[in-house]
């Protein structure tokens, strides 16, 4: 089986429609909750990207108010969802990644714990898939041996294979 890490750059598409947005409703409608999981601090970047929206007139105070009360009940306050906090080792280890794939510390910090648990899941035969649109992170993730998929630029049947795979 496949589990999901949501990174900001495309787990935002739940809740601002952009490119990319009808996908990532599919798997959040065909893929279990606390089959996902997503950094902590990530959740702090989906907030900013919702309230930049609103700030720049792009949605309006109703999607906002939608957005952020989704956002809440679907991520922040459920428990199926995991959100990593990451270690302080896994922070330093991370490091190595910014020179390494020229990322910056977060995407790192992400990519250190997402190997991490894709490592764990594998002892159960299950594997980790990295959804982003961060093009970098992207590259990264592949480099170091995860899968990936990109909401704007892969395709349904790349997301039902992802899904369907076990």
């Amino acid at each position: 089986m496949n589990c999901f890490w949501l990174d900001a750059s495309a787990c935002v598409k739940r809740y601002i429609v952009e490119e990319g947005t009808s996908l990532i409703n599919d798997l959040f409608a065909r893929v279990q909750l606390d089959d996902m999981f997503c950094l902590l601090e990530g959740v702090g970047e989906i907030i900013s990207v919702i309230v930049r929206s609103r700030n720049r007139g792009e949605i309006t105070t109703r999607a906002f108010n939608q957005a952020k009360r989704l956002l809440d009940d679907e991520i922040i306050h459920r428990e199926e969802v995991e959100l990593v906090l990451p270690t302080e080792n896994q922070i330093t280890v991370s490091w190595e990644f910014i020179e390494k794939h020229s990322i910056n510390s977060t995407d790192a910090i992400l990519l250190q714990c997402a190997l991490d648990v894709a490592i764990e899941l594998r002892t159960s035969a299950d594997n980790l898939v990295l959804v982003s649109s961060d093009k970098r992170l992207l590259g990264a993730s592949r480099d170091e041996g995860l899968l990936t998929f990109d909401p704007e630029t892969d395709n349904q049947t790349t997301l039902d294979f992802l899904i369907n795979s076990s």
